[in-house]
């Protein structure tokens, strides 16, 4: 899978409108493969990213139901809730972030350097630090708290901005960005809500394991 990231001459409002600019012109990811364990709910679930000299700015759109967010706490388990997950790898033998957000905007965020599970997560890993996602900024549509789930159909959206310098601190400085190729993948999960669902824009196979970056996709960013 391949998705290439276009450059924007101004950071874009974090304000949960699609079509409006400079989103429009970005190119748009599919959320398309299901891992077939989960219910027979597939939401359709769109990304866009931009880029620019200090940040990523990543949006999500979900058409979703039965949505749920009680998660409400930094580092909470968001994936339990109607969570969209970014995973980036910036260095290609580095370690790789999981921007994992629910539909409530509360953010769970790891450096994980080994993946292998562990009881206390990942044999290698580091929460990153709530100083270090402080120059976030984070729009969702929906409340921060969603209980009972909404069962009727709904369209939510989350959108942020991702500083350089958050991801700087745990790989150190990094090389320009137009032309450089990152790793990564796009998910949409809800692991305890009443329909659950795990689905991915590069496939995962058969182990239901999102924390798999040798089937990241190939992330380009646009001169």
């Amino acid at each position: 899978m391949h998705y290439r990231i276009n450059r924007t001459s101004a950071a874009p409002p974090l304000d949960g409108k699609w079509e409006a600019k400079p989103w429009a012109a970005a190119a748009t990811a599919e959320v398309a493969w299901f891992h077939p364990s989960g219910s027979e709910h597939r939401p359709r679930t769109q990304v866009r990213v931009l880029y620019d000299e200090g940040a990523l700015y990543v949006f999500f759109r979900v058409e979703d139901r039965w949505v749920r967010a009680v998660a409400s706490g930094f580092q909470g388990p968001v994936y339990e809730d109607s969570c969209v997950e970014f995973f980036v790898r910036p260095r290609e033998q580095g370690g790789y972030f999981n921007f994992e957000i629910n539909c409530g905007g509360t953010l769970l965020l790891y450096h994980i350097e080994d993946p292998r599970r562990t009881p206390a997560g990942f044999a290698r890993f580091t929460p990153v630090a709530a100083e270090h996602v402080a120059g976030m900024k984070v729009h969702h549509s929906l409340p921060r708290s969603v209980d009972p789930e909404i069962p009727e159909p709904v369209v939510w959206t989350v959108a942020y901005s991702l500083p350089l310098d958050l991801l700087e601190a745990y790989t150190g400085a990094l090389p320009p960005l137009p032309g450089s190729r990152w790793r990564g993948n796009f998910y949409k999960c809800g692991d305890k809500t009443s329909h659950p669902h795990w689905g991915a824009w590069s496939p995962v196979g058969e182990e239901l394991n999102f924390h798999q970056p040798e089937r990241f996709g190939t992330l380009e960013f646009a001169p």
